[in-house]
């Protein structure tokens, strides 16, 4: 381990490597090709502790690399030694997949930090991202990504619907609505994003076959259109303003009991819903990545007049995927971050981060009317399954369920492999609801 208390001494092996994957790398070239970039930018990457570094400039159509001193570089990442070596495994445990993991509000790790200028380290975050990537790649080999088949078909059929709900009054929202089953199931988008996640999900055969699957993009997300009340960069979401627009699409449709399921800020709103889920008309809720509470400090790069939100928003996110996921669902992930509105992602976050707080609620949670299934995927360092689990611990009859190998966005990042779960969640809910209701029915005998 002590081998990696000088960073380039570890990589000595692999920087001829690196060098030419910096000159090659297509993804590098896009972030650096741009006729803005009007002079030479430097940063650098070291172990903390030690000054020798991997330095890096950055120039419009370039990158390329030395070693040396730290100190001619506007900022610096910095780690320790032995977590170096678990970045630089071939497939990284987690919160080691990325710096921002590593650097993570949640898992708190010492000696970790950006030193030097922080304008410049939110400025150029997509391109040390792709940096470090192509570093690890250079060590490492190729990153061994889970497959996936090309899609032949799809299945999902889209439409605009006008909803009136609290708070945010008449809007004009965009769903899709895919699958024949029985089972009725309302998929919630993360913060900041819409819909197109489930995609995969909602194209499976297996979900197709076993339900009828719906989701909306959220008032002035994705492809709805913001509320009439909407000042743009003034969005918050609230408990009461996220369930009353759940309501309201679930009696528009005349759906009836459908399970509700999100990932995220989303599956903060589950555990809401299955408190309310009376006035929802909820019958099931599978809350992914959710939890009761996160205490946990905020950063403000999503929302600010000197940080280019369509780049650095994309790439906080990023940081919370697998490392394993298939690359063009990372690039999806990557896409729908970059496309939001401003102000909407930080808006959502009002929620995520402390305006939802259950923690004298859920266990008030009937899960007889309304069961609770949990699933939160290992790789996610803001919610990971140890909280998840504390909570559904709170639930009487909650249960819970970690998933090797997907992060924060589990539906989005490798539909096939998280299916599986879901459709686990699925059967526990129906079960608990069929044997709830042979109790009623011998009740009334």
């Amino acid at each position: 381990m002590s081998g990696w208390s000088d960073l380039p001494g570890a990589l000595k092996g692999s920087l001829d490597k690196f060098s030419e994957l910096l000159s090659s790398d297509a993804q590098l070239k896009a972030f650096t090709t741009s006729n803005a970039i009007d002079a030479p930018v430097t940063f650098t990457i070291k172990s903390s502790g030690s000054d020798n570094s991997i330095i890096v400039t950055t120039s419009n159509g370039s990158a390329k690399a030395k070693t040396g001193p730290s100190k001619d570089g506007l900022f610096s990442l910095s780690v320790l030694p032995e977590q170096w070596e678990q970045f630089f495994q071939p497939i990284p445990v987690a919160p080691y997949q990325s710096y921002w993991g590593m650097f993570s509000m949640n898992i708190t790790q010492q000696a970790i930090e950006a030193q030097g200028d922080q304008s410049a380290f939110a400025h150029w975050t997509h391109v040390w991202r792709r940096v470090l990537e192509l570093l690890h790649d250079a060590h490492c080999g190729p990153m061994k990504v889970d497959e996936q088949p090309e899609p032949q078909r799809d299945y999902l059929t889209g439409r605009y619907l006008y909803l009136d709900a609290p708070v945010w009054g008449r809007c004009k929202i965009f769903y899709e609505s895919s699958g024949e089953g029985k089972q009725q199931i309302v998929f919630l988008h993360t913060a900041g994003s819409d819909g197109r996640q489930y995609h995969g999900v909602m194209n499976d055969d297996r979900m197709r076959k076993r339900c009828t699957m719906y989701c909306f993009d959220l008032p002035g997300h994705g492809r709805s259109f913001p509320s009439q009340k909407y000042s743009p960069g003034a969005h918050t979401n609230t408990e009461d303003s996220y369930v009353g627009i759940i309501a309201a699409f679930v009696k528009s449709l005349g759906l009836r009991r459908p399970i509700i399921c999100g990932a995220s800020m989303a599956g903060q709103v589950c555990l809401a819903v299955a408190i309310r889920h009376k006035e929802v008309g909820a019958g099931g809720a599978i809350p992914l990545q959710g939890a009761e509470y996160l205490n946990m400090e905020r950063q403000w790069n999503d929302q600010s007049p000197y940080i280019n939100q369509s780049l650095f928003n994309p790439e906080w996110v990023y940081g919370l995927i697998s490392p394993t996921a298939p690359l063009a669902n990372k690039q999806l992930i990557w896409h729908l971050y970059s496309g939001q509105a401003y102000g909407i992602f930080h808006g959502d976050l009002d929620f995520y981060f402390g305006g939802w707080d259950g923690r004298s609620r859920v266990a008030s949670i009937d899960t007889n009317a309304c069961p609770v299934f949990m699933l939160t995927g290992e790789y996610d360092w803001l919610n990971t399954p140890e909280i998840s689990q504390k909570t559904a611990d709170k639930i009487p009859g909650a249960k819970h369920k970690a998933m090797p190998g997907l992060g924060h966005f589990p539906a989005t990042e490798n539909p096939a492999k998280f299916v599986p779960h879901l459709l686990e969640a699925i059967e526990h809910i129906q079960k608990v609801r069929s044997e709830s209701l042979s109790t009623m029915r011998l009740g009334t005998d």
